[in-house]
């Protein structure tokens, strides 16, 4: 069992009724002096959803300093806990990014922008292809130092970032040497300088040319390509502007391959992601800057490779083998999932009808006010529980259940959505981080006062009011505000003085990640890829409710997208992942994804289920249209590792039994007939056997 991270308080562990457990879990995007610029960069960069959202809201964009006066308004968190950050002033501070770990802590962090890993030195940086090897649970490609320049820095700090790239500056005391760019697809890492001076490689180089050289060391070829300057030894005398270009040589690649990509080694200076939608297709374009031309990028396994002119050689990676290309994007699309927030009982039986009712009216009897915990996790999923038993009273025309459980909600979000609620409470209420730049529920679970987990928390909250007011204007109206500033928190399409952009997700890795401050030498890392789904369902389906937008983007185009991306992930990656590649590893479903690592394994327990369990957890509607990846088969196979005796009285038996029902409709009887006997104690807190019952039912 893995060890809880030092920030999960000891009071805070686990128990299998309240807590899953605790998840470590363009080209700029700055603070309010430039907040002009990016929103007008974001605007021209991304779409809006196009003919896949008919019918969406015509209601004008969220104005930004109206936003601001409604921060203003919550009113500021007691303290941050931000601690010391190496990051230029006016950049909103990038949590919950692959990089993150070069920006919080006490020392940088190694990071993976894939296919390499990359790290900070005490003079200079150092980077690697990772060699990639499988345990029996473990898909570990950790960072390595093959390849680096010792630069005579004292400290570095991030200068510039990107949803996907990042430019990390190196200084000699207050004199700034020069800067780094490493990015997300391409293995370059590219140094210019800032003033004319000499680096040093860290291992001996052989030159190939006037401007060119290798440099081999721990079993692995690096090209160097110099602009703006000379080699001389194992020194790089550069201009002013200069540039260093590394780049790994991929195995088996032959002279007139290595000559290809030798000449795509362009400097990179950043990247800008455009999204839309068509045809049924939620689209990516990810468009790297090599000055015009064309570099060398390596979209994931599974991505695809559109516009790209690919060599036939790849780099390993912990997700497999990856392309090796030439080009300036990376462009892929997925299928559009749409956003839903219910089950369709068009098919019971008239006795499954009835004991649905029964069922309905029995757990809605047990809902009170004392039912509900005060921080934003435990809260949120007791808030989406009776937001669905509602939904499931309205379809069972329980008019009478359907009012008491609307009351008992909506008085629960009116403390959650009061915008002045943190000055009479310090739970069930919302402040600001100013340093962060985020909202933080005031009693804080499972590290969220450290920006961990915080879309897996606010999407329950937002799926519990989409629910609750998508036949009550008045309720839109009135939660609108604080609604707005929590969607904003984990996917502000834009950045704005207030916020970041797309705060959580990572459109290169495709799925999002769960650490805050990431203080980690594998990188940071997500676990529960179901409630990251659940948490875009929920953007998608308040902004659908509200009719909301940032700049040009509705939330409900914001959120579609991420949905659907999040989603194919978590089929192809997560719930179905290609292992061929890797037979020493001996599982069916990889738990906790890292930037240089893959693992069967939870932050919270070592029993069999939870791995695949926390993978399933909360199963929204929408989830029916991706988690039986791998069909039959791959359901029988995850299950036979889960609940190897067969017995689902156990933490996400009732997630697990639920999953079954989507293998056949022998297994939807079966589930059914063990669900209606399913130990309350471990029916999970964002459940309830009404919703279990209902969802295997609609299986049937």
């Amino acid at each position: 069992m893995l060890r809880l991270p030092r920030s999960v308080r000891r009071d805070q562990a686990p128990d299998a009724r309240r807590r899953v457990g605790a998840r470590r879990a363009s080209r700029l995007i700055t603070g309010v002096t430039v907040v002009t610029a990016v929103t007008m960069l974001v605007t021209a960069c991304t779409g809006t959803g196009g003919t896949d959202h008919p019918g969406e809201s015509a209601s004008p964009p969220t104005d930004g300093a109206a936003q601001t006066r409604a921060v203003a308004g919550l009113g500021d968190v007691a303290s941050s806990g931000a601690g010391t950050m190496r990051l230029a002033d006016g950049l909103l501070p990038p949590t919950n990014r692959w990089f993150s770990g070069l920006v919080f802590g006490a020392a940088p962090q190694p990071v993976f922008p894939s296919p390499i890993s990359w790290q900070v030195t005490d003079d200079g940086f150092a980077a690697g292809l990772p060699t990639v090897t499988a345990t029996e649970k473990t898909i570990a490609g950790g960072a390595t130092q093959q390849v680096g320049l010792d630069l005579g820095a004292t400290s570095t700090r991030v200068s510039t970032y990107d949803s996907v790239s990042v430019t990390v500056e190196h200084r000699d005391g207050s004199t700034v040497l020069g800067h780094t760019v490493i990015a997300e697809g391409s293995p370059l890492v590219t140094y210019t300088a800032a003033r004319a001076g000499t680096v040093t490689a860290t291992a001996p180089i052989d030159r190939t040319g006037d401007r060119t050289g290798t440099v081999t060391a721990g079993g692995r070829t690096w090209q160097l390509v110099v602009r703006d300057g000379t080699i001389d030894g194992d020194a790089i005398d550069l201009r002013s502007g200069g540039s260093v270009v590394l780049l790994p040589v991929p195995d088996g690649a032959t002279a007139a391959q290595t000559a290809l990509l030798v000449d795509a080694a362009r400097p990179l200076s950043g990247v800008v992601l455009d999204r839309s939608a068509s045809r049924g297709k939620q689209r990516t374009t990810l468009t790297y800057d090599f000055g015009g031309d064309r570099g060398v990028l390596v979209p994931q396994p599974g991505q695809g490779t559109t516009g790209l002119e690919c060599t036939g050689l790849h780099y390993d990676t912990v997700q497999g083998a990856a392309p090796v290309c030439t080009g300036t994007a990376l462009r892929f699309a997925v299928d559009t999932v749409r956003p839903s927030d219910t089950l369709d009982l068009s098919g019971l039986s008239s006795s499954q009808r009835s004991e649905l009712v029964a069922q309905v009216r029995e757990d809605a009897s047990r809902v009170d006010a004392s039912s509900y915990a005060a921080d934003s996790y435990g809260g949120g999923k007791d808030l989406y529980r009776v937001a669905n038993l509602y939904r499931l009273a309205t379809q069972l025309d329980l008019t009478s259940v359907a009012e008491t459980l609307k009351t008992s909600v909506v008085d629960e979000l009116d403390q959650w959505f009061d915008a002045d609620g943190c000055g009479t409470r310090t739970a069930r209420c919302f402040a600001y981080d100013p340093t962060l730049h985020g909202l933080v529920g005031q009693e804080a679970s499972f590290g969220s006062d450290e920006f961990n987990d915080h879309h897996f928390h606010y999407g329950y909250v937002l799926s519990a009011a989409a629910v609750l007011a998508a036949d009550d204007p008045a309720l839109v109206s009135r939660w609108r505000t604080v609604a707005d500033l929590v969607a904003a928190d984990i996917a502000s399409p834009e950045a704005t003085a207030s916020f970041p952009a797309l705060r959580v997700y990572d459109p290169y890795a495709q799925h999002s990640w769960a650490s805050g401050f990431s203080p980690f030498a594998d990188g940071n890392n997500q676990e529960s890829s179901s409630e990251a789904v659940s948490a875009w369902n929920g953007v998608a389906l308040w902004g659908a409710v509200s009719g909301s937008s940032s700049g040009s983007s509705s939330l409900r185009a914001v959120g579609t997208w991420l949905l659907s991306n999040e989603a194919a992930s978590a089929a192809r990656d997560v719930l179905d992942p290609s292992l061929s590649e890797f037979p020493e590893f001996q599982h069916e479903v990889v738990s906790l994804t890292w930037g240089g690592k893959r693992d069967h394994a939870t932050w919270f327990s070592a029993a069999a289920a939870a791995p695949a369990g926390i993978e399933l957890i909360p199963m929204p509607a929408v989830a029916a249209s991706y988690v039986d990846a791998g069909g039959a088969a791959q359901i029988r196979r995850v299950l036979a590792e889960a609940v190897p005796d067969g017995r689902y009285d156990v933490q996400f038996g009732d997630y697990l039994l639920m999953y079954r029902a989507l293998a056949s409709q022998t297994d939807a009887s079966a589930a059914l007939r063990e669900a209606r006997d399913l130990p309350d104690a471990v029916i999970d807190s964002a459940n309830s056997r009404s919703y279990m019952l209902a969802w295997i039912m609609s299986r049937g």
